[in-house]
């Protein structure tokens, strides 16, 4: 759970319900939507439902006495009727649009205690269960695509105003011995996921109470041997967070966002039902590829609506079913095929008798049968948040296909009161917050917007919920402006020695090759055989280059 008193996000009607974390589970087949069920402002799809064992209240932690409750189709919550009212928790869909500085995770093993998954709400289970090492964030490997980079920051950046330093709220799995700082009750259960705690001071509440707490965060106990995030600059991010808690890493790991080896079981089928049929969905392109799909089980009677609905819960969207659609796998590799033979001229694969392509060709590996694509229908003009660094809010932006980055940033200007400042002063930036690593990429001005977000969309949905625009400004005051990001110098040794200024940059471009241009060089120390030269930080590929032999 982030800090998300100071931002009122807009919360949307979710229709999205939980993956099961575990073996060989799939979906279960959504529930045709009625008159118990109750949209809820922190993004939860309530329905009523009859209880047929001892159930607790993931909002007070008391026993749910009697035969109803209300259970969220998402995130599997579940409460009083009485405590609806106060429901203070948000689904878990909704978490990427409540993160106001994304800070990755640093995942480890997360041993054997029990302990609840802050995604599915459900208990880990032994070696296939995640844990952050920072803020006791606790996923299953499965769950941890769908958790985002709500990570407790060990430092602000510079242009974050932030004048009260805020609680970093984390909900569930608390001390059994805990107890609310406001009623004083016991906020702890070992039975279900409930009560949340700062992660900086300490304190523990209930979820409905915890806004009764002082906004600012004094650091508990531990105030004079702590360092408010607040006194911490980084000037160079070209490091893993994993490195600065000194926790071990491989190479793959820092840049994969794959599902782990664990999560490979809940991929199987499970046992057939004579009324239900299992599909298999992929949420983007990349997910075909790499044949990454979710196993969804519906009754063979269900409305497309229906089916549409049991995919988002799947996959943790937000948004109305009628905005989406399913297309079979083997109709869209079909479409790819044309379109590659049309324009290769390829016509090894034409059939003998009218020299059109043969499609009847079987699917990929890893793209089976009965297997299907989520996609977002298009929409033009379409309505998109647009969050600001500098005030920990956002503003909703109408853009269509002829909007670029710079009308939208002047819109955003416009209503954040700031129209007089000058536009080329700020820069608009693609923020992917991804529970392992945070990627930042700056958008040039003339980029149409709306073809930006539908080529994120096609490469994956998932992606795109934890995707947002940012508005930053550009820095000043000789640092390097934020499009062109941070600068990283590097001196190579190992030269012949006594060559000219000429001769080492013709040496140093040879290796590499197309990224050149990226390059500058500031100094050559020619008896030695050495030059320091410096690119941008978010070229590592370009390192790799130059460290080969020269």
């Amino acid at each position: 759970m982030a800090d998300c008193r100071p931002a009122n996000p807009e919360f949307t009607d979710s229709r999205t319900s939980s993956p099961l974390a575990g073996k060989k589970r799939a979906q279960q087949s959504p529930v045709p939507r009625n008159k118990h069920q109750i949209p809820d402002p922190g993004g939860h799809c309530l329905r009523k439902v009859t209880l047929t064992k001892p159930t607790f209240c993931h909002s007070c932690s008391d026993f749910i006495w009697g035969l109803v409750g209300f259970l969220c189709e998402v995130c599997n919550f579940m409460c009083h009727e009485k405590c609806l009212k106060t429901l203070r928790s948000a689904c878990s869909c909704m978490t990427p649009s409540l993160v106001l500085v994304p800070v990755s995770h640093c995942f480890g093993p997360a041993g054997q205690k029990k302990r609840f998954c802050c995604v599915c709400r459900k208990q880990t289970e032994g070696n296939t269960a995640l844990r952050c090492e920072v803020c006791e964030l606790h996923v299953h490997a499965d769950c941890s695509l769908f958790s985002c980079a709500d990570c407790r920051s060990s430092q602000v950046d510079g242009t974050l105003q932030q004048d009260t330093f805020h609680h970093h709220w984390r909900e569930g799995n608390l001390p059994a011995a805990a107890r609310c700082d406001v009623c004083r009750r016991s906020c702890s259960s070992s039975d279900v996921m409930t009560g949340t705690k700062c992660e900086w001071c300490g304190i523990t509440t209930h979820v409905a109470c915890y806004l009764s707490v002082p906004a600012e965060c004094t650091l508990g106990r531990l105030r004079g041997m702590m360092l408010p995030p607040s006194c911490v600059r980084l000037n160079s991010r070209n490091f893993s967070k994993m490195h600065l808690y000194r926790i071990t890493e491989s190479p793959e790991q820092e840049s994969s966002d794959d599902l782990e080896p664990s999560a490979a079981a809940s991929k199987e089928p499970p046992p057939a039902d004579s009324g239900k049929q299992v599909i298999k969905v992929f949420d983007g392109d990349d997910a075909v590829k790499r044949g990454l799909f979710r196993l969804v089980s519906i009754s063979r009677a269900t409305r497309n609506e229906e089916v549409v609905e049991a995919v988002l819960r799947s996959f943790f969207l937000p948004g109305d079913p009628q905005d989406f659609e399913l297309k079979e796998v083997i109709a869209v590799q079909r479409l790819h095929s044309d379109d590659i033979l049309n324009r290769n001229g390829d016509h090894d694969n034409r059939s003998p008798d009218n020299g059109t392509p043969d499609n009847r060709t079987p699917p990929r590996e890893g793209c089976p049968d009965n297997a299907w694509l989520l996609r977002l229908r298009p929409r033009d003009p379409e309505v998109i948040k647009v969050f600001s660094s500098w005030n920990r809010s956002f503003v909703s932006v109408s853009v269509s296909k002829d909007s670029s980055a710079e009308t939208v940033l002047s819109e955003v200007l416009r209503r954040l009161d700031r129209k007089e400042e000058d536009v080329s002063s700020f820069s608009l930036m693609e923020v992917y917050m991804s529970s392992k690593q945070v990627q930042r990429q700056t958008l040039a001005p003339q980029e149409k917007i709306l073809e930006k977000l539908q080529e994120i969309r096609k490469v994956s949905l998932r992606q795109m919920n934890q995707t947002r625009l940012v508005a930053v400004p550009n820095r000043k005051g000789g640092v390097l402006s934020a499009q062109q990001g941070v600068q990283v110098s590097l001196l190579i040794g190992g030269l012949d020695p006594l060559l000219s200024r000429e001769e080492y940059e013709r040496l140093i471009q040879e290796q590499l090759t197309n990224k050149s241009h990226l390059v500058s060089f500031s100094h050559f120390y020619s008896s030695q055989g050495e030059t320091l030269m410096a690119f941008e930080g978010s070229e590592r590929k370009l390192l790799r280059s130059v460290l080969k032999p020269l």
